[in-house]
């Protein structure tokens, strides 16, 4: 008896230096994706210092189980500052590497958790982006 689908509107399909792929459409900027509607939308951040609380206060909106932070090609966690409304909120964070949150958003996502992932997408203008 099958419970869940096998593939989900809001799956990460792939990813890379300066991009991720949802249903095998590559987006080269930082975005959430919500794990219980599929709805995809863009987070205005390009890089990790660009972040503020506004970006996370975005996020406490939805109100989600737990947010999946991907802080870009290496793990940074944000400043308690950031995720005030997130505490206050009760929702959890876990904050990962961009890779690591691709893969564990899938994970949780494909149970039917009430997840998001906020993935940072960052530009590096030294880079080709293909």
């Amino acid at each position: 008896m099958k419970f869940q689908p096998d593939v989900f509107g809001s799956a990460i399909t792939g990813y890379g230096p300066g991009w991720v792929a949802v249903g095998g459409e590559r987006i080269h900027h930082s975005l959430i994706l919500d794990g219980t509607t599929g709805e995809r939308r863009d987070w205005h951040a390009d890089r990790f210092e660009a972040l503020d609380a506004a970006h996370f206060d975005q996020l406490a909106s939805l109100k989600p189980e737990l947010v999946i932070f991907g802080s870009g090609e290496r793990m940074r966690f944000p400043r308690p500052a950031w995720i005030r409304a997130l505490v206050e909120a009760r929702i959890g964070l876990e904050t990962m590497d961009t890779a690591a949150a691709c893969r564990t958003y899938n994970i949780l996502a494909g149970e039917g958790r009430r997840v998001l992932a906020a993935i940072l997408v960052e530009q590096d203008s030294d880079r080709a982006i293909g």
